[in-house]
């Protein structure tokens, strides 16, 4: 097996398209189609991981965080990125980064925090824009299920809870190929009137290669007429956070020891309490300062994240709770959650879940 089926499953899981601009997700480190001994699941890369994995015999480390966030400059070991990086080439093992591609994922980090704490009913917190295109094409009548069943098969066409979705207009084409031209229908150099329909179908925008790849080879035209447009709708299974809700009611202090509990975390910093049951939970795995106006507006009971500065505590406005759990800690069963991905696919082979602690705080 090559990298590259790794690598492949896991971006149909989880997109690097729909990774934050400002991240850096895929393969940091390694070529594609080196073949691969072994997997080594982690939420960050370390010099102590790269060890572990050389003594596991996995030549591809599957990690959460980008070890590479920001251009390297020089590659000398005077820190911990560039020793890591070094010796991962030297041992050839390949690096691979998940990162915000996993958080924006309908099943990705944040789904993890909602199943551990037990949330129903989950909906993306912030859905991300520009995710959906749309396709218009031209089709002669004598052609139209076949491209359109081809679309349907390659990802397009699908809102929401309903597939094979499309509309329809029937008209007329018409077209005049010149001497370098082969048309299928009609003869070049003469005006050809055609009964055709127009199919419109939507996609998520990482599809938009294997939609045109179908749409080229069913085709039956020399010269296929298509538009593509970025549409403003935004993708229910697409975006940062999640929003969901408690089975039954608790009372706020039993909920904070819950939640305290269940992700083992050593300590919660919260705003004030308002002496009100919680039942809507949002959680945002790592720092997510930026949504705590967006779980107001969902009107949770509780906004469960990570990063929070003094000041942003009193953004709660009395409204809700802000919980800060700890980045880590936010995060620390997304590598559990990677390798049963993994291994629910490739249940033969060595799927490894690394035992080092990459947590940089303490506390006493």
């Amino acid at each position: 097996m090559k990298i590259k089926d790794i690598t492949t499953y896991l971006e149909s899981i989880a997109p690097l398209n729909y990774a934050e601009d400002f991240d850096n997700v895929g393969l940091l480190v390694g070529k594609y189609n080196t073949n691969v001994t072994g997997v080594l699941v982690t939420l960050d890369t370390l010099e102590n991981v790269v060890d572990e994995a050389i003594e596991k015999n996995c030549n591809l480390i599957v990690s959460f965080h980008p070890i590479i966030f920001s251009g390297l400059k020089k590659l000398n070991g005077n820190n911990y990125v560039e020793r890591v990086v070094l010796k991962a080439v030297k041992n050839d093992i390949a690096i691979y980064a998940m990162h915000t591609a996993l958080d924006n994922s309908f099943t990705g980090v944040n789904a993890k925090i909602c199943e551990v704490l037990g949330l129903q009913n989950k909906k993306i917190l912030i859905p991300q824009k520009n995710t959906i295109k749309k396709l218009t094409t031209y089709v002669p009548n004598s052609a139209v299920e076949d491209v359109r069943n081809s679309l349907f098969a390659s990802g397009a066409g699908n809102i929401g809870n309903y597939d094979n979705c499309s509309f329809n207009t029937e008209g007329y084409g018409t077209f005049k190929g010149n001497e370098n031209s082969n048309p299928t229908i009609g003869e070049k150099g003469k005006l050809h009137t055609e009964k055709e329909t127009l199919i419109s179908v939507i996609f998520e925008k990482h599809q938009e290669k294997n939609i045109l790849k179908s749409l080229f080879e069913t085709h039956p035209y020399e010269e296929v007429a298509y538009e593509i447009t970025l549409l403003e709708n935004t993708h229910q299974e697409i975006g940062i956070g999640m929003i969901g809700e408690l089975p039954e009611k608790m009372e706020e202090m039993a909920f904070l020891n819950f939640v305290k509990n269940k992700m083992q975390t050593k300590c919660i910093r919260h705003s004030k309490l308002r002496n009100k049951p919680i039942k809507k939970v949002a959680v945002l795995g790592g720092s997510g300062s930026f949504a705590i106006e967006k779980a107001l507006q969902k009107k949770a009971d509780i906004y469960i994240t990570s990063d929070i500065k003094y000041h942003e505590f009193y953004k709660a406005e009395d409204k809700m709770i802000i919980a800060d759990i700890g980045h880590y800690e936010s995060e620390q069963f997304t590598k559990n959650l990677l390798v049963d991905i993994l291994t629910k696919k490739f249940h033969n082979f060595a799927i490894i879940l690394s035992d080092k602690h990459t947590n940089p705080i303490y506390y006493i």
